[in-house]
C-alpha cells in the first residue's frame, strides 16, 4: 500500500511510502490534522513505528507525497493573512512534530516588498536572452512547456522527485481562470528555445481586486534569465497598479533568496520541513 490514512479521534494523517529520498529509504507524512500537540505527536509516533517495522530509514513531513504538492509548516509569522496557494498549519502542528522526535531539516520563507521601491523599467533584450509574455492562448500547452522546463530546472533541488505531465496539469489547470497573461513570462535564448519561466498571479485571497501580486515560481536554465524575468514581473505589476509583491515560498539557500533581500523585501513568514531518522 503506497498511501495509508491513519486516524485517532479528530487527529489524522496520511503516510506516503513513495516519497523523495532524504536519509535512505524515506516516507512522507501529509494531510496532517490534530486537535492538540499531544494527540498529534501520538499519531505521528504510531506512523513512525509502522514505518520502522517496514524497514524505512527516515520520514519527512508535513508533505503530501512530494514537493510538488502541499508541504512545510509555519515556523513564525508576522500575523498577516495567508496568501493564495500558501501552505497553512495550525499553531500546535509544530509542537506535535517536535514532540514526536522531528526536527527542522529545510527552511523556507515568503517576503513582501512595496513595488514602489522597485525599478520599473522593462529589461532590455540581450543577444543571449529576451523575455516575452504569454499570449493567453492554449493554457494546457503553456503548462506542458512549464512542466518540461521545471523537470530540468528543479532536478538539483532538495528532495526533488519528478512528476508526470498528467499530474502536473491536474494540479495547475484549475488555476487557469485566475491567470493574468501579463504576469506569465518566458525567457528565450538566441535560438528561441525556452530558457526560463515565471509564474505570477494576483493574490485573490485578498478579494476580487487585490493590491498584492504573487511571484509564485520562477526557474531558469541560463544565467541571467531569472533576474530578467523578475525585473519584468515587478515592472508589469507596477504598471497594472499593484502596490506590493509577495516573493513566495523561497528556500533559504536559493539564489532567489539573495535577490529577494536585495530588492528590500521583508519576511512575512518562515516555514520548515520536518524530518526524523528512524532507528
Amino acid at each position: 500500500m503506497s498511501e495509508e490514512k491513519l486516524t485517532s479521534g479528530k487527529t489524522s494523517l496520511t503516510i506516503y511510502r513513495d516519497a523523495p529520498v532524504w536519509q535512505g529509504r524515506t516516507a512522507a507524512i501529509g494531510q496532517f490534522k490534530c486537535v492538540d500537540p499531544q494527540a498529534g505527536a501520538d499519531l505521528l509516533r504510531t506512523a513512525s513505528d509502522t514505518l520502522i517495522s517496514e524497514g524505512f530509514n527516515s520520514v519527512v513531513g508535513p508533505m503530501d507525497g512530494s514537493t510538488w504538492h502541499a508541504y512545510r509548516l509555519v515556523l513564525d509569522s508576522d500575523g498577516s493573512a495567508p496568501f493564495l496557494m500558501e501552505p497553512q498549519s495550525r499553531a500546535h502542528d509544530l509542537s506535535a512534530f517536535r514532540k514526536a522526535g522531528f526536527d527542522v531539516i529545510e527552511r523556507y520563507f515568503s517576503a513582501r516588498v512595496a513595488i514602489e521601491t522597485q525599478a520599473h523599467e522593462m529589461p532590455k533584450p540581450t543577444k543571449a536572452l529576451c523575455v516575452e509574455t504569454w499570449d493567453g492562448t492554449d493554457p494546457e500547452g503553456f503548462f506542458r512547456d512549464v512542466h518540461a522546463l521545471s523537470l530540468k530546472a528543479f532536478s538539483e533541488n532538495v528532495l526533488y522527485k519528478p512528476i508526470s505531465e498528467a499530474d502536473f496539469l491536474a494540479m495547475y489547470m484549475p488555476y487557469v481562470p485566475m491567470l493574468v497573461p501579463d504576469l506569465i513570462l518566458f525567457a528565450r535564448d538566441e535560438q528561441g528555445e525556452l530558457a526560463g519561466f515565471l509564474f505570477g498571479l494576483p493574490n485573490y485571497a485578498e478579494g476580487r481586486t487585490p493590491s498584492s501580486v504573487i511571484l509564485k515560481t520562477y526557474a531558469s536554465l541560463q544565467k541571467g534569465a531569472g533576474a530578467m524575468l523578475a525585473q519584468q514581473f515587478h515592472a508589469t505589476a507596477h504598471h497594472l497598479g499593484f502596490s506590493h509583491a509577495i516573493h513566495a515560498l523561497i528556500h533559504e539557500d536559493n539564489l532567489s533568496a539573495i535577490r529577494s533581500r536585495q530588492e528590500g523585501a521583508g519576511v512575512l513568514r518562515r516555514y520548515g520541513l520536518m524530518g526524523r531518522q528512524l532507528g
